[in-house]
């Protein structure tokens, strides 16, 4: 038997804060190597962490990342043990991502990235670029202080494998494992046995599983173990990377780490036989003869062994289960730990939200109130890092810190109920229950006084006293009516986040937190500059039938906990900002026009299968021909677009969200559209007229859909598929 112990990483990287960066990866390396690992892998980028994106363009930053590489080779941190190191390198004027693989205080070989993620929220090419010469390992001159340091003038850089006394080991970094011809394919064949991916990987609801399978396919037909190394946390942009380390062998998961998490770093071991990877090449025919006539790859020999031969001090690492959270666990897991990253690095005392009582800003707060508990649970089994920081933030003293969840939300989390006599008492009500159940300091106050005196303003300058359209008055009317409302709110609410410490003899400030979801984005069924402009918003990203589901969830006992998200959830959503009459209430889909569920699919196929009018309404006079002629399905297409596009341009200041959504109408950098248009669409809705005309309103059969199918074009789109009507008017439409 040749006995393998590897070791990777989950580590909570913070862009461009060297520092702590390096700490972590000495902290990974010394648990690795206490562990008996011969092997260390580490997430892609992360000396400088991921997330540096134009920083990458500087020359400070390769060059602080040669500091921190120098300091970890001539400590004793690799002495015995291969590490994986990821960093920017500058090769001839030309920036490289790369891993850097180093061992006995040497540099073995530097492997540049040779696919590099470009879509989605990912813009590597910006940054780097592609190592083109595949087979050609050059020598690449180190820098003089480097060199001198470490007694290392020159070393192999390029793609290839490195091969020790007993077994091959290689390097494939993240956006490569999902291509379509990945390095690992040719590498397998090659002899290689140990793949190490670092990777800088995001989390996306129910997306897990995609990762997952690619890295037990990679091992599955081939053989061979298989490490993947993350990010895990929020390092400074939107994203929160989700971790999920792990070790696979022959397709068995024999490993795994946490996806969420507030540590800041985590290592997993695993003991493998690599006898059975040559076991099962061997027994496959037809690797035989494919490995025995493929073209050379280039590799740098080592004369160490890394591998133990049979004993029983310790076990072998077998298959195991993988943990899947279901997407309620997620929607709470990974915007906690992504506020409490945000909370602690950016030197805020606490969180303001302003509270309405509906299912949006409830959740919101549910997931703050979840935060607290989990920072609660991490002190209780013994974390110094997340105790230290809880002690500063909640601004404890003579020893004391955090036991309590509630009464540590009642130091760091204010909630807001801003009333208006527009305002009804079951959501004033449902407001201060949940903030008495998650344990924040609640405030509840009526903004009237200071509605009245805009209004009273705009009527001493104009002579017009405006009007509700319930009560008479226009469409111009009646959404500056409600417009006001949502922009004083925004106006209360950052100024009780900068005062409300001080109020209370406590130092710091409060972010602001928002609570507008995917779909009313989409639709842009919000006020530019109103309370859904905030610092930032742990569920921008998120849909409404996603958020609702959460509620239903996070209203049991063994899950958060909080009750009365039972009630909130099972009310309809209303924005409040119209007067309640006996015949006539406000309801949100009725002013959309539209439903959630509805909007749901119009945003995937308009961003994730990439559809225009046109081609929206192909796809869904399949999957609502059923119930719709042609015609109404032509007109629920043109109203998205013509809405849609109106609204575009408030995606241009959206609070900066949590990305958890693929089809994200957000426009700083996963959904780069325009924000001018043209929003009667004349050539698309020519098209789409003649379409229904020719089509002389018949009917198409509805696509079917197994229920097993949860990933395809139809699951994703089919079901739940109520009409909405169409409503007259339109709040927030304007700037």
């Amino acid at each position: 038997m040749r006995l393998l112990k590897v070791a990777t990483c989950n580590l909570n990287q913070w862009a461009m804060e060297f520092d702590a960066n390096l700490n972590n990866i000495k902290e990974s390396i010394n648990l690795a190597k206490s562990c008996g690992a011969t092997i260390r892998l580490g997430p892609e980028l992360e000396i400088t962490g991921y997330g540096c994106e134009d920083h990458f363009l500087e020359l400070d930053t390769i060059n602080h990342s040669w500091d921190c590489l120098k300091e970890l080779l001539l400590g004793d941190w690799t002495d015995g043990i291969l590490c994986s190191i990821g960093m920017p390198i500058l090769n001839n004027s030309v920036r490289y991502n790369c891993q850097v693989l180093c061992m006995d205080r040497k540099i073995i070989m530097i492997r540049p990235k040779m696919w590099l993620a470009n879509d989605g929220n990912y813009r590597e090419l910006r940054w780097f670029t592609t190592w083109k010469n595949k087979y050609d390992v050059m020598e690449f001159q180190l820098p003089p202080d480097v060199a001198k340091a470490i007694s290392q003038t020159k070393v192999p850089f390029g793609y290839g494998f490195i091969k020790f006394l007993d077994t091959t080991v290689a390097a494939e970094v993240c956006e490569e494992l999902f291509t379509p011809d990945p390095p690992h394919a040719e590498l397998a064949l090659a002899g290689v046995e140990v793949f190490m991916n670092a990777s800088g990987s995001h989390h996306q609801l129910r997306k897990l599983d995609v990762r997952m399978r690619a890295f037990i396919d990679a091992t599955h037909t081939r053989g061979g173990v298989y490490m993947y190394s993350n990010h895990q946390g929020c390092d400074g942009g939107r994203l929160y990377y989700d971790g999920c380390c792990c070790v696979v062998v022959n397709g068995d998961v024999v490993a795994q780490g946490s996806q969420f998490s507030l540590k800041d770093v985590e290592v997993v071991v695993a003991q493998v036989d690599l006898d059975i990877v040559a076991s099962l090449r061997g027994s496959i025919s037809s690797f035989q003869e494919q490995a025995s006539c493929k073209t050379k790859v280039p590799f740098v020999s080592v004369p160490v062994e890394l591998c133990r031969s049979f004993h029983l001090k310790e076990p072998l690492s077998c298959p195991l289960k993988i943990r899947y959270h279901e997407p309620e666990e997620e929607i709470a897991n990974g915007p906690a730990c992504w506020l409490w990253d945000y909370l602690r690095r950016s030197g805020a005392s606490g969180f303001l939200l302003p509270l309405s009582g509906g299912a949006d800003s409830s959740s919101v707060a549910a997931i703050v109130g979840w935060m607290c508990q989990l920072v609660v649970k991490e002190i209780k089994s013994g974390d110094e890092k997340v105790k230290a920081d809880a002690i500063r933030i909640g601004q404890y003293t003579d020893g004391k810190f955090p036991t309590d969840s509630k009464e540590f939300a009642k130091r760091i989390f204010y909630t807001v109920f801003m009333g208006t006599e527009n305002s009804s008492e079951a959501t004033t009500s449902r407001a201060k229950k949940l903030a008495d159940e998650v344990g924040a300091w609640h405030l509840n106050l009526s903004i009237d006084t200071v509605i009245s005196a805009l209004l009273t303003l705009f009527q001493t300058l104009t002579g017009k006293r405006l009007r509700y359209k319930v009560d008479g008055g226009s469409n111009p009317e009646n959404l500056a009516l409600q417009n006001i409302q949502a922009r004083i709110r925004m106006v209360v609410a950052f100024m009780l986040a900068s005062l409300m410490p001080w109020v209370h003899s406590k130092s710091g400030f409060y972010l602001v937190l928002g609570s507008s979801n995917v779909d009313e984005a989409l639709r842009g069924y919000l006020t530019k500059y109103d309370c859904s402009s905030a610092d930032i918003n742990p569920i921008g990203s998120i849909s409404k039938t996603d958020l609702r589901a959460f509620l239903k969830w996070a209203a049991k006992a063994e899950n958060l906990g909080y009750s009365s998200l039972a009630e909130i959830e099972a009310a309809p959503p209303t924005a409040e900002l119209e007067p309640i009459r006996s015949d006539y209430t406000q309801l949100d889909e009725v002013d959309m026009g539209m439903t959630y569920e509805e909007l749901s699919i119009y945003g995937r196929l308009r961003k994730i299968f990439r559809c225009g009018p046109v081609s929206m309404f192909k796809n869904l006079c399949y999957r609502w021909g059923s119930t719709m002629t042609p015609a109404e399905i032509g007109e629920k297409v043109k109203y998205f677009f013509k809405y849609y596009s109106i609204n575009r341009h408030k995606m241009t200041v959206l609070t900066p969200s949590y990305h958890a959504e693929s089809y994200s109408p957000e426009d700083n950098r996963f959904d780069l559209r325009q924000f001018l248009y043209n929003s009667r669409w004349p050539f698309q809705f020519r098209k789409i007229d003649a379409l229904v005309k020719e089509m002389n309103g018949d009917k198409v059969p509805l696509i079917e859909s197994s229920e097993d199918d949860k990933s395809g074009l139809v699951s994703d789109l089919v079901g739940g598929m109520g009409v909405a009507a169409a409503g007259s008017g339109n709040p927030n439409v304007g700037f």
